[in-house]
Order: C-alpha cells, then sequence, then structure tokens
C-alpha cells in the first residue's frame, strides 16, 4: 500500500518536482540492501548495543510496508522520568504508543520510529552519555534501514522532553526538528546549544512538577537561535480547558517555533474541554511531517 500510495503521488505532480525531491533526500547507507538485524519484531522485542561498556536497549517500529529503497524520517521517542521504553511502545503508563504518531502518518514519507531506554528510567546525560548513546542507535538504525538524514526527529514528555531539547543543543543541525513536551532545560543539560533546530513546545500553565517556566527557557533558546522575533505569546487561564497555539513570526524559514500552552498540569496527554482525544500527537506530526 504504501508504494502504492508513493506512486499515485509522484504522478500528480510535474517532473520536475520529483528530481528536486529525490536529490533532496539524503540516504542513510541502510538505503538499498535488506535489513540484517532489524525486523518487524524489534517494535515488540528490544535491540541491545554497548555504550560506555553497558548494556543498552532500545525498540524500532518499521512501516509495515517497508520499503528498503525509500528514505523515511527517524523519529527518536524518549519516555519519562520512572518510564520504560516498553512503556512508549505499548501506550501504557500513560503514553500513546509511540506517541500517537504512527496513528497520524498522512504522506508518502513515512516514518520509522525508535524507543531507546534512559539509565536508571532518566536521561540524567552525565557527561553527554545518553547523547552518545542516542546517535549510535542513530548511527545503527539508519546502517540497517533506510533513512533520509535530513529528517531526524526526537520527541518525549517530561525527562523525554529535556532529552530531545539536550539533542537539540548537542547535535544541532544534525536534529531536524524537537517536540518537547513538559520538558526543563536543565535536567538533561545543553552543551553547545547555538545552532537552530526547528522547535515545537508544549506545556501546561499549572505544570506543578515541570514549571512552564522551564518550559518558556527551552523555545526561548531557538526563538533566539532560529531569528525569530521575540514575543510573549498569549497562553490560556487555569480553568479554561483550552490550549493556544502561537507559531512565531521572523524565523528563518527553515527553522520555525511553535509554542502550544494548554490549560492543565503534567501530562504528555493534554485534552482540552469537551475533546475525547488528546491534540499533542496530531499537533506533533503536524511539525514533524511539515518537513519533507
Amino acid at each position: 500500500m504504501h508504494r502504492l500510495l508513493r506512486q499515485l503521488a509522484l504522478l500528480a505532480f510535474p517532473l520536475t518536482w520529483l528530481v528536486s525531491e529525490v536529490s533532496a533526500a539524503t540516504p542513510s547507507t541502510g538505503c538499498g540492501k535488506a535489513p540484517t538485524f532489524i525486523t518487524p519484531g524489534a517494535a515488540s522485542t528490544p535491540l541491545s548495543l554497548s555504550h560506555n561498556n553497558k548494556q543498552r536497549k532500545y525498540f524500532v517500529k518499521m512501516p509495515a510496508d517497508y520499503d528498503q529503497d525509500h528514505p523515511y524520517r527517524l523519529i527518536l521517542t524518549l519516555h519519562a522520568l520512572g518510564g520504560t521504553a516498553q512503556q512508549v511502545t505499548a501506550g501504557t503508563g500513560g503514553y500513546l504508543p509511540w506517541y500517537g504518531m504512527p496513528d497520524q502518518v498522512n504522506d508518502t514519507v513515512g516514518a520509522i520510529y525508535v524507543a531507546p531506554d534512559g539509565l536508571n528510567n532518566g536521561w540524567a546525560n552525565q557527561a553527554g552519555e545518553d547523547v552518545g548513546f542516542l546517535q549510535k542507535v542513530m548511527e545503527a538504525v539508519e546502517g540497517d534501514l533506510c533513512v533520509d538524514q535530513r529528517l531526524r526527529f526526537s520527541t518525549g514528555f517530561s525527562y523525554g522532553a529535556a532529552m530531545s531539547y539536550a539533542l537539540a543543543c548537542s547535535l544541532g543541525r544534525q536534529i531536524r526538528a524537537v517536540a518537547a513536551l513538559s520538558g526543563n532545560p536543565m535536567i538533561s543539560g545543553c552543551s553547545g546549544g547555538t545552532e537552530p533546530v526547528a522547535y515545537y513546545g508544549e506545556h501546561g500553565v499549572s505544570d506543578a512538577v515541570l514549571p512552564i517556566a522551564g518550559g518558556r527557557e527551552m523555545r526561548d533558546r531557538f526563538v533566539r537561535n532560529n531569528g525569530c522575533t521575540s514575543q510573549e505569546p498569549e497562553e490560556p487561564a487555569a480553568g479554561s480547558g483550552t490550549h493556544i497555539k502561537t507559531t512565531y513570526s521572523g524565523c528563518d524559514p527553515d527553522y520555525p517555533v511553535v509554542w502550544v500552552a494548554f490549560d492543565g498540569d503534567h501530562t504528555p496527554q493534554p485534552i482540552d474541554q469537551g475533546a475525547q482525544a488528546t491534540f499533542a500527537a496530531a499537533e506533533s506530526w503536524n511539525f514533524f511531517s511539515s518537513f519533507k
């Protein structure tokens, strides 16, 4: 089905668009060959690698109709403090499976998802250890599966948001965009932090665990890095049951910044009053999928 959709999409555009689209991708070394160790089973049975003399685990979700010749997005999905990668994959412990993004896929680029385990159920990132681990994970996945290396992303809630922010700081343009859900800039650190990275931030105005001031600080680093016009976005009142989305103006067109403040506490699944489902998955996917 994936191949058919992609073929139909290509027929709908002029040949000049097709040439620019193909030439724009940066295929990883895993493109054009059959995977050697990542299988569909890696979505439920973890893989492992050694980093700093520690065996560390990660799960990988491939598209159901994986095409070894098609470069996909690579999306890291990072758990919160006390959580596990398995909770992220299964959609337990307050998470939607893989942060709900696979159900949002609506284009022909698609995505490969990775859920790694942090040390001691967190992402302290001491001396950059977790950045190094996640770099190794990306290298392993990109060496076995077909990834567009221009399209690397990271999302997470709480500690996972902090680690996504740390990746953006440390890896800069190697990361296309992050979606930081209710994080804090101090807990995973920010080594570097001077390069532009497309940034989506989301935070509850009544967050009693990691107050929204930390989320604003994370956001404002990339407002500066991305050349955006400084502003104080409108935020909903406590008890309003709503969220307010602000897309910053003046940013480098390649590096937008979006901020969503919601009426609520510390949660990966904020839901507006009267709604049946969280807006977080759709907003995160819409941001990531804008990069092709």
